[in-house]
């Protein structure tokens, strides 16, 4: 081969990879500015969840107490069929139903047998509801988890809990999908910026529900 010919050869080959870098370049910018995702500085704040008033569910164990009467009083599962069983009175449905709810219908109850009862009812382990009140983390992290929901929890302490990233994280894509209204929307992490950089514009508190995404590193974005 000629010294021109490999000067031409040469040149064309910097050329498609020039060309390469650049569609590489241009593709992941697409596809940046057509994630739809809301930007870190476009993330709502908390919102204080409108506490409901706790309805008992079946596995939820409830202490039941009955002044002056310590006999009537007792702690125990609801049953699958959603039904406890009661002293004097036999089965009680007790899901679906407000522990003062309960109560109260139990005193009526009651009533039939010894005089004005009064009657407590607390919820003690409120197993029912459990899976409705975690926090949740998949994808590229060293041990993907479902966590009991704390107050004061940020995605930090997700991240920490489950190990940190792997090596193919990538990381800056990392999602927190949130329900608000009944529809989950989706919001931009960037956990790189938070483990390396310090920078915590996106380590936002977390909800109960919050689902945290992180993907996999892609060739074609350049990440690998």
């Amino acid at each position: 081969m000629t010294n021109k010919t490999t000067a031409i050869w040469r040149a064309f080959m910097g050329i498609c990879t020039t060309l390469r870098t650049g569609l590489v370049v241009l593709l992941a910018l697409i596809l940046g500015g057509c994630s739809g995702l809301p930007s870190s500085t476009e993330m709502p704040p908390v919102s204080e969840l409108e506490p409901e008033p706790y309805q008992i569910g079946v596995g939820d164990t409830i202490s039941i107490h009955v002044w002056r009467n310590p006999e009537l009083g007792q702690t125990i599962v609801v049953r699958p069929d959603g039904f406890i069983s009661m002293p004097l009175m036999g089965d009680v449905k007790a899901e679906g139903k407000q522990p003062e709810g309960l109560a109260s219908e139990i005193s009526v109850a009651l009533g039939e047998y010894i005089r004005t009862p009064e009657v407590t009812i607390m919820v003690t382990n409120p197993a029912s509801k459990e899976f409705r009140n975690r926090i949740r983390i998949t994808g590229q992290v060293a041990q993907p988890q479902s966590v009991a929901f704390q107050p004061g929890m940020t995605v930090l302490d997700i991240v920490l809990i489950a190990g940190g990233v792997t090596d193919f994280a990538a990381d800056g894509r990392a999602t927190l999908h949130r329900q608000i209204e009944g529809e989950y929307q989706s919001f931009q992490l960037d956990l790189d910026a938070i483990l390396t950089d310090g920078d915590m514009r996106t380590n936002h508190a977390l909800q109960p529900g919050d689902v945290i995404s992180v993907p996999r590193k892609q060739l074609f974005r350049g990440e690998l």
